[in-house]
């Protein structure tokens, strides 16, 4: 149940790592000397570029393979002292690729005829949307000499703000009365009671968790408060609206399509309030639903899993889609690509590590045998095979933005899903009916209300620090404009700031909505792959080996979706209604 980096290194201490370092150092000095050499004049353009890209390549590589070895041994254990070392030794490294970088972009800025440059060459002709992307990037671009400082500075300033946050996240134990004894709990498996049977541990859990929350909430706000801060000041500093514009820039999104999501999504929250409404009256509440109850499990029914047993269970069912996806799946299962144990210094929640250098993926999950928990291990290995699509390519064209990030997890969650509700019987269908529509609850609704917790911690922060008390407000206030009738107003989660780790990066804002259009347009390819069956299969292979070199709009066009219509997002809020209706048919029984 523990993965395994050997591909990657076998220590920090061993050969391998220790010469990659030194490697790094004097690749790192090399590209330095090369930019103070080439690009003060703009002869030779089209050379340039490509030891420019070259040079980024080799870079990119050797500082991910490094960099994934530290972040990933301090996922399992926040107290490895040599991965946080050497997490901010790589961080200070960084650093020293700044100035190379804004030489390269001032280089390029000055460029009136990239299009014709990257016909003349195979390796720009590769790269030509990574170009046109520092190109269009270059507008906010600050000088050489503000680039360097700020990249320095955030190793003290945001950097540290979020590894503060998710040291004392990661280790914070819960205190917590359970089955007739006293115990301390890591957080991750408090949360995880969220999804037990019993009532009385789901409410105990709730109640010790915030209670917890107590221990950490100044550093914190601390931390919230800083980094936040940082945002804003150098988001106007770059020349954009607001860190939301920037957000969208960066996540290659426009306005129009973020506005027809939001307007979809706002549409049919009433519809998600009417099955909140239908659970709390299920399990014996009259006056909305208490948050403590939204993972509350529903029917006759709990299916539950070993490890083993989910994955064989998407195996078979991937199979189903392609053996290409099954296959991928079994070999990252034997390989032991996936850490799927709770346990005390392991972060919370889950993740996949796409580590393109090696060409493999790496997945983290906090996995105690609830279908839920199953769909979740289909969501990450569905970003592996993402990766697997983009193995191929350079890893500057990998990098695919927030939004589309999604779309593979969603859409391998949802051939699980559904092929579950296929088999199921009544009492089955309604339990897992329940646990889909949760789930796209918590991909709508409440990432509505973090987009809106975000939206206003950013309005309040550009005038002062905020308090413990008016981040709890913020909270309580967003939850309740989400979630309307469908919660009880008097039991919602007022540290849902300190719980979700995406707040704490400078450079993850609004990484929120991003899961939303995951969510709607997976929706939108998965009726496509019911109406065209095998046919799609190929399409949908490359369609995402495409979203490394396009924006959102363009990767949609490709299957013929306009985003910025909201009758897009619509049609697949429908058919999460058409789930809702479902289950509410089978309640009533």
């Amino acid at each position: 149940m523990r993965w395994n980096l050997d591909k990657l290194y076998t220590s920090f201490q061993s050969k391998d790592y220790k010469g990659d370092l030194e490697k790094l150092d004097l690749l790192i000095g090399n590209f330095n000397k090369w930019a103070d050499d080439n690009l003060n004049s703009l002869d030779s353009p089209v050379k340039k570029i490509e030891e420019y890209i070259e040079f980024s390549k080799d870079i990119s590589s050797l500082f991910a393979k490094l960099a994934s070895f530290a972040s990933l041994s301090s996922a399992v254990d926040a107290r490895d002292e040599d991965a946080l070392k050497y997490l901010d030794i790589l961080g200070v490294k960084s650093t020293e690729l700044t100035k190379p970088e804004v030489q390269f972009q001032n280089f390029i800025k000055e460029i009136t005829n990239l299009d014709e440059l990257t016909s003349k060459s195979e390796i720009l002709k590769e790269h030509r949307f990574h170009l046109k992307q520092i190109k269009l990037n270059t507008q906010y671009m600050l000088s050489e000499k503000e680039e360097i400082l700020i990249s320095k500075m955030a190793n003290t300033g945001s950097s540290s703000w979020s590894k503060l946050q998710n040291k004392i996240s990661s280790t914070l134990m819960v205190d917590i009365h359970i089955d007739g004894e006293d115990k301390k709990l890591p957080l991750p498996i408090v949360r995880n009671l969220a999804y037990d049977k019993n009532p009385k541990k789901r409410k105990l859990a709730y109640e010790a968790e915030l209670e917890s929350y107590k221990k950490i909430e100044e550093s914190s706000a601390a931390a919230l408060n800083g980094i936040k801060g940082e945002v804003i000041t150098l988001s106007e500093l770059r020349g954009f609206q607001s860190p939301l514009e920037e957000t969208l820039v960066q996540s290659r999104m426009d306005k129009e399509t973020l506005d027809a999501m939001l307007t979809a999504m706002k549409e049919f929250l009433p519809v998600f309030h009417k099955y909140y409404r239908k659970k709390a009256e299920l399990l014996g509440y009259r006056d909305g639903l208490p948050f403590y109850e939204i993972f509350a499990p529903v029917g006759e029914v709990n299916m539950s899993f070993t490890y083993k047993e989910a994955i064989d269970y998407i195996v078979t069912n991937f199979r189903t889609f392609s053996d290409r996806l099954a296959d991928f799946v079994q070999k990252a299962y034997d390989n032991h690509w996936l850490d799927v144990e709770p346990r005390d210094g392991k972060r919370g929640g889950a993740f996949c590590s796409n580590l393109h250098p090696i060409g493999e993926s790496r997945i983290l999950s906090n996995f105690d045998g609830s279908f839920s928990n199953m769909t979740t291990l289909a969501h990450e290995l569905g970003h592996a095979y993402h990766g697997l699509n983009l193995r191929d390519e350079s890893i500057l064209n990998s990098r695919y933005p927030m939004p589309i990030a999604e779309t593979a997890s969603i859409f391998c969650e949802t051939i699980v899903v559904n092929a579950a509700l296929k088999e199921a019987k009544d009492a089955e269908a309604l339990s897992i009916l329940e646990s889909s529509i949760s789930d796209a609850g918590q991909v709508i609704v409440d990432i509505y209300s973090r987009f809106l917790f975000e939206t206003e911690l950013f309005e309040r922060r550009k005038g002062h620090s905020l308090s413990v008390n008016e981040f709890k407000e913020i909270m309580i206030d967003a939850q309740k404009k989400a979630y309307g009738e469908g919660l009880n107003h008097n039991v919602l989660h007022p540290y849902m700031w300190i719980n979700k780790s995406h707040y704490y990066s400078a450079g993850r804002n609004f990484y929120n909505f991003p899961y939303a259009f995951g969510l709607l347009f997976s929706k939108g390819l998965y009726v496509e792959y019911l109406n065209r069956g095998k046919a799609f299969v190929k399409d949908y292979d490359e369609l995402l080996n495409a979203t490394g070199k396009n924006n959102i709009r363009d990767i949609a066009l490709k299957m013929d979706i306009d985003v910025h219509d909201p009758e897009f997002f619509r049609n697949s809020l429908r058919l999460i209604e058409k789930d809702i209706e479902k289950f509410i048919e089978l309640a009533d029984k």
